[in-house]
């Protein structure tokens, strides 16, 4: 009954969490036609969230290894809960800043806080499997962000869909906090210049560095762009109806749902074989280079395959974490995977608003799309900073072992 108490609860924090990062890709022009954003505004606004999540994810690696994941992601969920209900009454664009700034601030422990639990409770070699399941989770906010909310948008508004999912933060924090149990980790009375001291010496590691940089570029740009930039690409390249947008969105997410459990299960069973976590990851990745490249020069002739592909291959970028968490000493778990975090969060942020303001160097349609020559400007500069850490991470390769 253990994995279930835990397990569940991180679920939904974590699928409410995925939930909001993606629903602006469905809610877009919702959002540019009540509030009057352009492609840079719209970028901003839904990056917001990935700022306000980085900027929290050393504090928050402290305060997980200090106060336990049960606690912190609780407490942290109602700031969400706030940040979705001044989005959902927010009448500019400074407001909806504001409230999707706060819903990154309060999701930002929803999945950090579960691989700190699950690295607490169960044995390393489950790891992959059971964070791989996690992910799943986050990818059923995904596909519910996509045509379920637009459904919900024959009954209700945006601003409906926003008041309904802030009672829902505060119910996943209440479960967090009553359901999951409690266990203490003996570094926990550590002084604060300690816990600063174990920080320090992740990003002093040479694994880390080794490791880093193809995960967090790979990792914002998966994120950068599925959980914005693929509905308004499917309507303004692929010339798909809202409708039918939110369709091909819901296959994505579905895709999602499979690679994260499959890729999980997949290099579990590798690792039996000695196979190397890092290097199913770093295969996942480069295919995922080569879908985009497809993508860009060749995705209007099979969007939804090219598409769900990206999903699944997208999905290998999480499995560094678990490379990372078995590379430290547990106590410093949770410094670990927050200071990989911090770092795609942060290119996050500057991906998915530097691909906006990119697509507004071209002039909207009449109908207030985007033109294919921004996305393709936009897409190509993503994946030639992804293909240039690939190539860091191969020259790295002959120093460092992981």
């Amino acid at each position: 009954m253990l994995l279930p108490r835990i397990f569940i609860p991180f679920a939904a924090g974590y699928f409410l969490s995925y939930l909001f990062r993606v629903v602006n890709a469905v809610i877009a022009p919702d959002l540019t036609r009540d509030i009057g954003l352009d492609a840079a505004d719209l970028g901003l606004l839904t990056s917001a969230y990935f700022l306000a999540f980085a900027a929290f994810q050393l504090p928050l690696g402290i305060l997980l290894d200090r106060f336990g994941p049960r606690r912190t992601e609780a407490t942290l969920l109602l700031f969400a809960a706030a940040g979705t209900f001044v989005f959902g009454t927010s009448e500019t664009t400074s407001g909806l800043i504001v409230g999707r700034a706060l819903i990154g601030l309060g999701t930002s422990a929803c999945l950090m806080a579960a691989f700190k639990s699950f690295v607490m409770w169960f044995p390393s070699e489950r790891l992959p499997l059971i964070n791989g399941i996690q992910m799943a989770a986050g990818g059923l906010g995904a596909l519910t962000a996509t045509a379920p909310v637009e459904a919900a948008l024959q009954f209700t508004d945006w601003r409906g869909v926003f008041m309904g999912l802030s009672v829902l933060a505060v119910i996943a924090a209440a479960a967090i906090f009553l359901i999951v149990p409690e266990r203490e980790s003996e570094h926990a009375e550590a002084s604060f210049r300690d816990q600063l001291r174990g920080t320090a010496s992740v990003f002093k590691s040479p694994v880390f560095w080794r490791i880093a940089p193809l995960t967090v570029i790979v990792q914002a740009a998966f994120l950068s762009i599925q959980s914005l930039w693929t509905g308004p690409w499917l309507h303004d390249v692929a010339g798909l109806e809202r409708g039918a947008v939110a369709e091909h969105l819901f296959l994505i997410a579905a895709s999602m749902v499979v690679g994260f459990v499959a890729n999980g299960a997949i290099a579990e069973r590798l690792a039996r074989f000695g196979i190397k976590t890092i290097t199913v990851a770093t295969v996942g990745m480069g295919a995922l280079m080569v879908v985009q490249a497809a993508i860009i020069f060749r995705g209007a002739d099979a969007p939804l395959a090219l598409w769900m592909l990206f999903g699944f291959c997208g999905t290998t970028a999480i499995l560094p974490y678990a490379t990372l968490s078995q590379s430290f000493p547990s106590h410093l778990a949770g410094r670990v995977i927050t200071g990989l975090n911090v770092l795609a969060f942060s290119c996050a942020f500057l991906s998915q608003w530097g691909i906006g303001v990119i697509i507004n160097r071209w002039p909207q349609s009449a109908d207030g799309g985007y033109a294919p020559e921004g996305y393709e400007a936009a897409f190509g500069v993503v994946l030639a900073l992804e293909v240039a850490t690939l190539a860091w991470m191969a020259f790295f390769r002959k120093n460092v072992k992981a």
